[in-house]
Order: C-alpha cells, then structure tokens, then sequence
C-alpha cells in the first residue's frame, strides 16, 4: 500500500511538470495570459517562448488588426523602424530550447523556423497562430489572435492553400483582446498605437 501511494505521487508529480507554461502580456491596453502548447506543439510553442523570455516580444506594437478576424503582432520593425511592419523576425541564426525534447535548435538565417504542422488543433477564437508569408517555413516571431473561428486558415482544411498553426490561448484576459481588436479597422490599421510592454512567464 505504501509503495502504492508512492506511486501514486510520483504520476501526479509528472503530470503537474508537464502541463503546459502561461505567460502575462502585459500591453499598453491591458494585461491578457496565453497557454502555450508544449504539450502539442513543442517546436512552434517552444520558439515564442524562447523570444518570449530574451525579450524580443518587449516593445513591439500590434502592426495589423482587423475585427472580426485577427490581431497580428510580432515584427521587430514596429519598434526599430528598420524595415517595413510585418516583414520582419527573430535575429538570423539564432537558437532557442524545444521544450519538448529539450534540444537546442537553430533558426535559419533569415530568422525564420520550420513548420511544425502535426497536431490538428484549429483556428478558433482566442488561439494564438503563426503568421507567414504562404511558403512553407516562413514563419519566425510574428503571429495572431484569432478573433473568430478562422478553420479556413488551417492548414488541414483544403479550401484553401494557407498553413497556420495553433500552438497557444488566451486563457484570461478576454476583454483586452476584444479591446484592441476594436482599435482596428478592414485594412488592419489601428486608430491607436497598442504597444506590448513586457511578457513574463506565470
């Protein structure tokens, strides 16, 4: 009995270890908390995070929203003003930590990361995807909220060619999402600046 309770800890234990990070976005219009799918999508979770934590997210504005559809958030031209918005990503050959299998792994060099289309997890409201370009593996640090549920954009629903993985949630925090999605307009332009002061991990 008591090398059955014991094991019966140890399962729990696992379980608490495995379950998935929350971090706190904290914006100049409030405080929203994302889950990040290590659990399901380890690559793709595991990037964010690893920008997450160097702070890159820190200081970059949401450059396209458009109601009813999305928030798109993580170009670093927004805030260097080096390049166009929603061209930029992650410094070239930089690396980061899979969560999931706990290797290292390295961006290429042009920042982008690979696409991680495994689990069937669809575009719904409140789920955080990765942006890209419509090539394959040209994502990097920017990506969106969906404001509805945008299946089309799936990439195992064949109406149309787009590939955007779901790789996290809004999990709290609801009301600022909906708050900024009213800053936005048909073209994506916000009336007003919404920039992200930092993310830190729950």
């Amino acid at each position: 009995r008591e090398l059955e309770d014991r094991t019966l800890v140890t399962q729990d234990e696992r379980t608490h270890a495995m379950s998935n990070p929350k971090f706190t976005c904290k914006t100049s219009e409030g405080d929203f908390v994302v889950e990040l799918y290590v659990d399901k999508m380890p690559y793709t979770a595991s990037n964010w995070i690893g920008l997450a934590k160097d702070g890159f997210y820190n200081g970059i504005k949401f450059h396209r929203v458009i109601p009813a559809f999305m928030l798109q958030f993580g170009c670093p031209y927004t805030k260097n003003g080096q390049g166009r918005p929603g061209t930029g990503g992650p410094i070239p050959n930089s690396t980061f930590k899979n969560l999931g299998d706990g290797k290292e792994y390295k961006r290429a060099s042009d920042g982008r990361v690979q696409d991680e289309l495994t689990a069937k997890l669809s575009n719904e409201p409140m789920t955080l995807s990765m942006a890209n370009t419509g090539r394959p593996n040209s994502g990097g640090s920017q990506f969106f909220i969906n404001t509805k549920h945008n299946s089309f954009l799936d990439f195992f629903d064949d109406r149309t060619a787009s590939a955007h993985p779901v790789f996290g949630k809004v999990v709290d925090g609801e009301g600022v999402i909906k708050k900024i999605e009213a800053l936005g307009s048909r073209n994506g332009q916000l009336s007003k600046e919404v920039t992200m002061i930092s993310i830190t991990e729950c």
